[in-house]
């Protein structure tokens, strides 16, 4: 393989170009020729059902496996003859934290330390900025093996940051924790991208993927089937609507007959109203509604999210997304 250039046209700068990629075990194909191009400093997010190929090519691009085909450059640099600058220039942070239990936190960071060969006052001062940044100086001192598992997580990136990596792989990482701790590990992938950094992230909570990513692809059958910003891929499913709810049963059936193709609730009074879902056409309801003065009690906009999207394009539920 040799590396694609940094750019395409549309975009700028690439920290991860990937084109063609092939990857499979005998006759069975993982992956079919993809194409991944991650623009630097920002958010993607690799999404997919159990086996669709997710970590097989997150252990192509940070240099764990070979392609059997297809042209990748990482960090600006091929992945094939540029090996040692590609495993410099990124960090790989999974779904188990991989901290040493028999040591502190900071005897962590400072073993990482040790493995990048930073001097000793620069070691001194990253690990005092990390053990800070993520708000384990007070634990700094005590054995792993006391952390809770938002913890654990926590160190296991910050031990990543020690080498200061350009491009992030983030797969899963906060699969298994509680809800507080998975919004406190978002706040520090936005703190990274915000510091230039580009994250790769594959995740099964789609949630995460629409709070975090700038751009999303479903990888499906070892194929990228769509690919574009949290906004876009919602667009492609059908399934908005406005519902509108009214003060008394007689309104109810007025705006019903008025608004043809809608679906009334008799129960909680609401009708709801398929189709476009955006200002305009909500706009264009209630002064419908009005020629008729047919008083709206109050109003709601739905639109798809990842989970109908996921569920469209790949026939399975978003439960189902995993490794």
């Amino acid at each position: 393989m040799s590396a694609t250039p940094a750019t395409v046209p549309g975009m700028t700068q690439l920290a991860i170009s990937a084109n063609g990629l092939r990857k499979a075990y005998g006759e069975r194909v993982v992956l079919d020729g993809i194409d991944v191009n991650v623009r630097a400093g920002t958010v993607f997010s690799l999404l997919g059902p159990n086996g669709a190929g997710k970590t097989t090519t997150v252990n192509i691009l940070t240099t764990l496996l070979r392609a059997d085909a297809g042209t990748i450059s990482v960090a600006g640099h091929d992945i094939d003859s540029d090996t040692k600058p590609v495993r410099a220039a990124i960090g790989v942070t999974g779904q188990f934290a991989s901290v040493d239990d028999l040591l502190t936190g900071a005897e962590n960071l400072q073993l990482m330390a040790d493995l990048q060969r930073l001097g000793r006052s620069e070691s001194k001062r990253v690990v005092g900025e990390l053990l800070e940044r993520f708000d384990l100086a007070e634990a700094a001192n005590k054995l792993t093996t006391t952390y809770s598992g938002g913890m654990r997580r926590k160190l296991d990136l910050a031990m990543t940051l020690v080498g200061r990596p350009r491009v992030i792989f983030l797969d899963e990482p906060t699969t298994g924790l509680d809800p507080r701790s998975r919004r406190t590990m978002w706040s520090i992938v936005r703190e990274l991208v915000a510091d230039g950094m580009t994250i790769f992230l594959t995740t099964q909570y789609l949630e995460e993927a629409d709070q975090l990513a700038d751009r999303v692809a479903v990888l499906d059958q070892g194929r990228i089937v769509a690919e574009g910003t949290p906004a876009e891929l919602k667009r492609m499913v059908p399934g908005g609507h406005i519902r509108l709810r009214f003060a008394d049963a007689a309104r109810l059936a007025a705006a019903a007959r008025v608004l043809a193709g809608s679906t009334p609730d008799e129960e909680e009074l609401s009708l709801r109203v398929p189709g476009d879902s955006g200002i305009r056409a909500l706009r264009g309801l209630l002064e419908r509604l009005d020629e008729y003065a047919i008083e709206v009690e109050e109003f709601s906009v739905h639109t798809p999210d990842l989970d109908d999207v996921f569920l469209s394009l790949t026939g399975q539920k978003a439960t189902e997304v995993n490794r």
